[in-house]
């Protein structure tokens, strides 16, 4: 006991004091928002679209910058963060920022141009009462690959431990004040995701995690899914990725909520 005791005081608080304090550093693999400099792209190769596996990019029309001009949309709900069009831009042209801030509460919000995503927004009050002190969430993987899952998961670690911010995760859906739902929703997970809908009791939320919950990701299309938790459930909250970084749940879960705060990057 003394050994464990000793080894503890060793490690000292190994919690993240994010939001209280800055954000954990993030590797430098990691792939915020896909960013175009358009000062650099001349528009014609469209070899960024081409590249897209899942068609997130394409080419928009209309007022930029007080000037009528083209410039290349970027739907980050179909993103994969996956750089095939950084890779196919003979111009350098595209990049990834750092930004982890990119949860929204309308699907339409994660579609843009050269700016962010608008933040998500917290709760209606009514419900911000209900809820806000206390979150239980039910997770459903509806045909996910578990990247996802495994990083709602992490949450519950000693590193991240959102139940300090009163949120958990639950085994019942009966127990339940919302659903965390990842996967594009295969035809086999379309009628327990219902299910489990309807055996939460109201008032309650529903939060899209990853490319595949929000749009389908990669099987987008496919007649095996059905592209998204939105087509079965209303949405409350789209958490973007593939997977999204547990720093971004998190910064989503504590808007939804009205706990985030204005940190300073490092």
């Amino acid at each position: 006991m003394i050994k464990i005791l000793l080894s503890r005081l060793q490690q000292g608080h190994r919690t993240t004091k994010y939001p209280a304090g800055p954000p954990p550093e993030l590797p430098d693999r990691f792939r915020g928002r896909v960013k175009i400099d358009f000062a650099r792209c001349p528009m014609a190769c469209r070899q960024c679209q081409q590249a897209c596996p899942t068609a997130a990019l394409q080419k928009a029309e209309g007022s930029f910058g007080g000037s009528s001009a083209a410039r290349m949309r970027i739907d980050l709900g179909k993103c994969l963060f996956c750089t095939d069009c950084a890779a196919a831009c003979p111009h350098g042209a595209v990049t990834h920022d750092k930004d982890y801030r990119l949860t929204t509460r309308k699907r339409e919000d994660l579609i843009v141009c050269d700016e962010p995503p608008r933040p998500a927004c917290p709760l209606d009050k009514p419900l911000l009462r209900i809820l806000g002190r206390s979150l239980r969430l039910r997770q459903v993987s509806a045909g996910g690959c578990n990247a996802c899952e495994a990083d709602s998961n992490v949450l519950g670690t000693i590193g991240w431990d959102i139940g300090r911010f009163g949120m958990q995760f639950v085994a019942s859906p009966r127990h339940a004040d919302g659903l965390l739902i990842t996967g594009p929703v295969s035809d086999n997970m379309k009628l327990a995701l219902e299910k489990t809908w309807q055996a939460v009791p109201a008032p309650k939320i529903v939060i899209a995690v990853g490319a595949c919950a929000i749009s389908g990701g990669p099987y987008a299309g496919h007649a095996e899914v059905h592209d998204g938790a939105a087509s079965v459930v209303p949405v409350d909250l789209f958490i973007p990725g593939c997977p999204p970084h547990p720093l971004t749940i998190l910064d989503g879960l504590l808007k939804l909520l009205g706990m985030a705060r204005r940190i300073s990057e490092i």
